[in-house]
């Protein structure tokens, strides 16, 4: 998807998505503080990213490990928190390490083993969301409640044996929510219900496992304001920034 955007453009865009976050958060009886915009940069190169940032958007996400590397390397001047939301695979793991400050799919056993291996040491703050496919799309990434559920008493798990076998980044590494993506083509009941089943499975496994999982990293460009409505802490988009479409 080619893009063609200027400076001001990306900075009018950001803007207006803030109020329309804003707006959203005041229909859902919330405060606007409570949802962050990670600015998704996969279809542009490094100096729109830095505009966006420029800007005030300091979460910037990026769908492929490579990509990341390259835009944190090249944009280091500049205080970026960035967060991969694509898929991660275990080799690739130490590298983005030192670079992504939030990693939103989590989707097995061995990548959250992998993390928690390479992590040891690490003195950056990480913060790990497991991916769970909502949508009725079986071709998306992401586990399936029963696995999601699976994988939460594996960090318990470890949580608990952790002091006992020289783990010592609990302070810095922390599974802090879900991740999910509403239907492509579904309405807006449907992807509202999809929404709504993260946030109350997110509930019960706070009950269930003793956990505090506060992030819920789901809306993009074409359903941010359902999402958030619908409980939403993070919200990411790509297209509504630098794009006229507003199609994700």
């Amino acid at each position: 998807m080619p893009l063609s955007v200027s400076r001001m453009q990306v900075i009018d865009r950001y803007q207006e998505a803030i109020s329309r976050v804003s707006a959203a958060c005041q229909r859902a009886g919330r405060e606007a503080g409570a949802v962050t915009i990670v600015g998704v940069t996969k279809y542009v190169g490094s100096e729109e990213a830095r505009w966006l940032a420029e800007a005030g958007c300091h979460d910037l996400g990026e769908s492929r490990p490579q990509a990341l590397w390259e835009k944190a390397d090249a944009l280091s001047d500049l205080p970026i928190r960035w967060h991969l939301i694509g898929h991660l695979q275990r080799n690739k793991v130490a590298r983005t390490l030192t670079c992504a400050r939030c990693i939103h799919s989590v989707d097995s056993e061995r990548v959250l083993k992998q993390i928690i291996d390479d992590s040891r040491g690490c003195e950056n703050p990480l913060s790990i969301l497991i991916e769970i496919n909502i949508s009725s799309d079986a071709s998306k990434t992401g586990l399936s409640f029963d696995e999601a559920r699976r994988l939460l008493q594996y960090w318990k798990e470890f949580q608990r044996e952790a002091p006992h076998n020289g783990h010592l980044q609990q302070k810095t590494l922390q599974l802090n929510g879900l991740m999910g993506m509403g239907s492509l083509d579904g309405d807006e009941h449907q992807t509202r219900k999809e929404f709504e089943s993260l946030r109350l499975f997110r509930d019960d496994c706070e009950t269930e496992f003793g956990l505090e999982l506060p992030q819920l990293s789901m809306g993009m460009s074409n359903d941010f304001e359902w999402a958030i409505e619908e409980g939403a802490t993070m919200v990411r988009l790509g297209s509504t920034l630098f794009h006229s479409s507003t199609v994700s």
